[in-house]
This record gives structure tokens, C-alpha cells and sequence, in this order.
């Protein structure tokens, strides 16, 4: 997946979220909604020297797992071992942390630990799941951005440790949340913003209910404080 499609994805998400377009570059995106995210991280092929992304940085030595798979075989020539520490200098030399395990994808770029995936950009254990931008620990979901541990969503920013929420940002721990913002261990609401610990609830914000008119007009204030404010840090 490339830049350029990612930002693709990222404004469709934005449009169903905001109903705004995103003005802002993969970079500002990374820094403003998914700084606290745990993502893939850049590290060399230690045989090519090429540029590959790894979920965890702490082995020593990495291997692509496309260049893992073009070597056949990886058994060596036995050799006299007189103490351990021959066991552990042979086990060096062939030991690599294998990295962009990408298994029956397609168009991923940057991404370690990936399942029957379709356009991903720098995630890890992702599976089943469809346009997902820096995401971790996401299954059955699509448009997906800065989330984690969050299962049957879609197009969500922020969307953490929750289930079948949709068009949303900023929820967490909460399930069937719709067109909300800020929301925290609740379960069936729609249009609602700032609201904790409620359920079958919609037009409420800091759980106070709002006619609907009036609702609109603040969540305006919200949307443009949000996008202009950079508040999220």
C-alpha cells in the first residue's frame, strides 16, 4: 500500500467521521492520532540491507520474510560442540527475527504480523480486515485508523479495546457506538459526544441529553476544535 493510497483511505475515514476532508500529511497523522500507537518499526534486513518493518525491534538481526522463504534450507554442517557456548555462537549465526509476516494479503507495505488482510499500512496482528492504517490488534474491520484491539468496526479514529462501533472517534472499551465522539465503557448510543458509563442513549453530550437541533450546533464546535486544536497529545 502506498502513501498515496493510504491518504486515500485516511480522507474517506475523515469524510465518514468528520464530514471533513484530512488536512493533514502521513506524518502529522502519525504524530496527532497514532503517537501512542504500537507499530511496526524500521529496521535492515541483516543479509540485504534492505529497509523492512518489524513489530518488535529486539532481536539483533532480521531477515524479510520474502527473503526468508527464497533459502530453501536452513540446516547447516554439524560441527563438535564442547560447551554451550558453542551451541549459542552456531544458534547466532543463523538466527533472524523474521519481519513483514504477511500471510494470504494483499497491498501491504510496512506492516509485520498481517492475516488475510486487503490494503494495509503500517500495522501489526491485523486479520481479516480492510483498509486499515496504523492499527494494532484489530480483526473484522475496515477503515480503520490509530485503533487497537477493536473488532467488527469501521471507519473509526481512535477506536480502542471495542466492538461493532462505527463512523466514531475517540472510543474506548465500549460496544454498538454510531456517529460518536469521546465516548468511554458505554454500549448503544448514537450521536453522542463526551459521554461515559450510559447505554441506549443518542443527542447527549457529557451525559446531559440534547434536542437535536442544539446537539448539532455544538458537535459543530467539537468537529472544528478537534481538527484545529491538535488537542489529541
Amino acid at each position: 500500500m502506498k502513501d498515496k493510497d493510504a491518504l486515500n483511505v485516511i480522507n474517506k475515514i475523515f469524510n465518514a467521521v468528520f464530514e471533513k476532508d484530512n488536512p493533514y500529511t502521513l506524518t502529522e497523522i502519525l504524530e496527532i492520532f497514532a503517537f501512542d500507537m504500537n507499530l511496526p518499526k524500521e529496521v535492515r534486513d541483516s543479509i540485504t540491507g534492505e529497509t523492512t518493518w518489524a513489530d518488535s525491534i529486539n532481536g539483533g538481526k532480521f531477515i524479510k520474510n520474502d527473503n526468508l522463504s527464497k533459502k530453501d534450507d536452513w540446516m547447516i554442517e554439524r560441527k563438535n560442540i564442547n560447551s554451550l557456548k558453542d551451541i549459542i555462537n552456531t544458534w547466532e549465526k543463523i538466527n533472524y527475527r523474521t519481519t513483514e509476516r504477511v500471510y494470504d494479503s494483499i497491498n501491504v507495505s510496512k506492516s509485520d504480523t498481517i492475516y488475510r488482510c486487503e490494503n494495509v499500512y503500517r500495522s501489526t496482528d491485523t486479520s481479516d480486515s480492510k483498509n486499515m492504517i496504523y492499527t494494532d490488534s484489530c480483526l473484522n474491520s475496515e477503515y480503520m485508523l490509530a485503533s487497537k484491539r477493536s473488532n467488527t468496526c469501521s471507519y473509526c479514529i481512535r477506536c480502542d479495546d471495542s466492538k461493532s462501533c462505527s463512523n466514531s472517534y475517540n472510543v474506548i472499551c465500549s460496544n454498538k457506538i454510531i456517529n460518536g465522539m469521546f465516548i468511554e465503557d458505554s454500549y448503544d448510543l448514537y450521536e453522542c459526544i463526551f459521554c461515559s458509563h450510559i447505554s441506549s442513549k443518542k443527542y447527549c453530550i457529557a451525559n446531559m441529553q440534547f434536542e437535536k437541533k442544539e446537539y448539532y450546533e455544538i458537535k459543530k464546535l467539537i468537529v472544528d476544535w478537534i481538527l484545529n486544536a491538535k488537542y489529541t497529545k
